[in-house]
């Protein structure tokens, strides 16, 4: 109502006075919205959810690329040590006899120095690779997730439809597609 006392009615205000009033002519139209609210409270966790486990895998890959770098590192340090030995073995062929001791022993230890090397970036590389592992999974989850989510969103849509048009299937299958992101939801939350 104006300040003038002059107020012009829309219909929906005689649908909204109306049912106010007198409740609703259609008694699912509450079923509908409660669902939706429900729905919607869902979806907002399992979309929290997605967003957890995606920040995850990205956690878990930059941690493989890190460690695959380290890796990378010791395999340079380990090809440097391997660069040494070649050049202390062809200095015992080329060094005087009395010197080659002194170059064998260099060859031994850059041997041992390697084996030791090669260990660590071995263990690296299997770090990186279970880093990869776990960003793998964890994507597979922030796509069940996403899925569940979209779901959701999709009943969502379908609820407003059948409160529009008052179809009865299009209630059912707001109810059939808010089930099947349940499903997927109840999925990810599994981790399968």
């Amino acid at each position: 109502m104006s300040d003038h006392g002059f107020h012009v009615h829309g219909p929906h205000d005689h649908e909204i006075e109306h049912v106010a009033s007198h409740g609703s002519s259609d008694p699912s139209a509450g079923t509908i919205a409660v669902a939706t609210a429900i729905i919607a409270t869902v979806g907002a966790l399992f979309s929290y959810m997605g967003g957890a486990t995606q920040a995850n895998a990205g956690l878990y890959k930059n941690n493989a690329a890190i460690k695959k770098t380290e890796a990378s590192n010791q395999w340079n340090y380990y090809q440097a040590k391997s660069n040494k030995q070649n050049l202390a073995e062809l200095a015992v062929v080329l060094a005087p006899e009395d010197r080659r001791a002194g170059y064998r022993d260099e060859v031994d230890r850059y041997k041992k120095e390697k084996a030791d090397i090669k260990l660590g970036a071995e263990k690296l590389e299997a770090e990186s690779t279970e880093w990869d592992k776990q960003s793998d999974e964890q994507m597979h989850v922030h796509h069940r997730w996403a899925q569940a989510t979209t779901a959701l969103q999709i009943s969502i849509a379908l609820a407003a439809m059948a409160l529009l048009t008052k179809k009865r299937w299009l209630e059912w299958g707001m109810f059939g597609v808010a089930g099947l992101g349940l499903v997927l939801g109840v999925a990810a939350a599994l981790n399968h």
